[in-house]
């Protein structure tokens, strides 16, 4: 039997917020929620206390948009409540699907964050007495309570389980339609919803949906250079001219925008279906356009360097927004022997 209405949650973990502001975006689409949702959270939209959200029967909430990385303790306690309290779970936009840019937070930990951020290595620090926020403090007021800051950046299927994944920074109005057209014809209908564990975004790469002209036999490029290097060629692909662009290795579902306005791809889309880590597969597409070897497993030590040697940022380049969830996770400093 259909509801007349359902009650949805949007939540804002570790991230810029654009995923919230992208809700926005599907402009007179928002009225068609309104008229058959009840939005019980939404910080970035109104006052809602956590306590009223804990006071709510569980699974009573129909769908949760968790968008952002889990990067501390209070970003984990909602999410776990929401996915408490809710029948439909999503990891909206691609901090909350792979760690996005706050999961280059990996490359160190909390105590390195830390001290650079308190102490003078930065130029505009000036704290001279090396004063550290605590956990508690104690005001006039009471007592206030910062939430614990963890040692790494976590994905959101990396706390809980997570019914879908949905892409992008942000997700594009596209992709936010779908989801909720999905939603609106499941509670008026009864339509099926996708299955469990389904990326709301295409299964191609984004390659196969740019309109650039590539070179399709005997690819070979001489040198890596930065967008802001040369004046790409509006039509021919990046890749061709010498731009590092991640295209080969990201879903695909956003009208390849980032090409279309002459900007290589950074990732945002997450790696393509069947690849476990994106920044391995691009760099193997790489590898095969410098012709530096015709088999993948022939890849040397020596060769890789070779061809990260012209990279200027390898992490940054490779694992913008899924080093959280790669092979990798995070870096490693190797501890130096005593004696």
């Amino acid at each position: 039997m259909a509801q007349d209405k359902i009650n949805i949650a949007l939540y804002w973990g570790a991230g810029c917020g654009g995923c919230d502001v992208a809700v926005l975006d599907i402009d007179a689409a928002i009225l068609d929620v309104a008229a058959i949702a009840n939005v019980t959270l939404w910080p970035i939209g109104f006052d809602t206390k956590y306590s009223d959200i804990e006071k709510m029967p569980d699974k009573s909430i129909t769908i949760s948009f968790y968008n952002g990385a889990i990067r501390n303790e209070e970003n984990e306690r909602i999410a776990r409540l929401l996915r408490q309290k809710s029948q439909i779970m999503i990891a909206f936009g691609s901090c909350a699907c792979f760690g996005g840019t706050p999961g280059l937070a990996n490359v160190t930990n909390k105590k390195g964050i830390m001290e650079m951020v308190y102490t003078d290595q930065t130029p505009s620090t000036d704290n001279p007495d090396r004063v550290f926020p605590s956990k508690h403090i104690k005001v006039p007021e009471g007592e206030l309570e910062l939430p614990d800051l963890y040692d790494q950046v976590f994905t959101l299927d990396d706390i809980m389980d997570v019914d879908y994944f949905m892409p992008g920074c942000p997700p594009t109005v596209e992709l936010i339609s779908t989801a909720i057209g999905a939603v609106m014809k499941h509670v008026k209908e009864g339509a099926p919803l996708p299955p469990k564990g389904a990326v709301i975004a295409s299964d191609k790469t984004l390659c196969d949906e740019c309109k650039r002209k590539r070179v399709e036999t005997g690819r070979n490029i001489e040198k890596i250079v930065q967008p802001y290097e040369i004046f790409p060629d509006q039509e021919k692909c990046l890749i061709d001219q010498g731009i590092i662009c991640i295209g080969p290795a990201t879903r695909a579902g956003c009208g390849a925008m980032c090409p279309e306005g002459n900007m290589p791809c950074r990732g945002c889309m997450g790696p393509t279906k069947g690849v476990l880590d994106q920044g391995g597969s691009m760099l193997s597409a790489l590898a095969s356009i410098f012709n530096i070897t015709d088999k993948e497993s022939q890849l040397s030590e020596e060769d890789i360097e070779k061809l990260l040697d012209q990279v200027k940022d390898p992490l940054g380049t490779f694992y913008a927004f899924t080093l959280p969830k790669s092979l990798l996770k995070r870096t490693y400093t190797e501890k130096k022997k005593k004696g």
